[in-house]
């Protein structure tokens, strides 16, 4: 059975910025998503905090380069559709997380599929969602 999985900017970042162990997590996610053992997922309001945060330290031409870049790993991109957005606003309301996060969460719960993430705030819904931790060294 392929299993599902949500990335967080987290995740992506850490991948990027290859940040071990968490980046090499993600990297067999990858793997497995292109040998069809895995199907991947991100908001489009999270990979939308990627581009940003990569645009704010590298420039405006490396966040659009990383862009062309990550649109052509095996990972699909979820659009804020409406229920999403009411989705994500409900966890925003309940929970101390920001609003990319509630996304993350949001995407997540409406996939049933297991969140990918390092950020503290999200690791900590879980027993409310599945997620799987990722760590960095420090």
């Amino acid at each position: 059975m392929t299993r599902r999985f949500v990335l967080d900017a987290w995740a992506v970042l850490a991948l990027l910025q290859k940040e071990e162990p968490a980046a090499a997590r993600v990297r067999e996610l990858f793997e497995a998503a292109q040998a069809g053992d895995a199907d991947l997922t991100i908001s489009l309001i999270n990979l939308g905090e990627v581009i940003y945060r990569v645009g704010k330290v590298k420039g405006e031409r490396a966040a659009w380069e990383t862009l062309a870049e990550i649109q052509q790993l095996p990972l699909e991109v979820i659009s804020a559709e409406e229920k999403l957005v009411w989705s994500a606003v409900t966890w925003k309301m309940h929970h101390a997380i920001s609003y990319a996060d509630a996304f993350a969460a949001a995407t997540a719960e409406q996939l049933n599929a297991i969140l990918l993430t390092g950020d503290p705030e999200l690791i900590r819904l879980s027993d409310q969602i599945q997620i799987e931790p990722l760590t960095r060294r420090r």
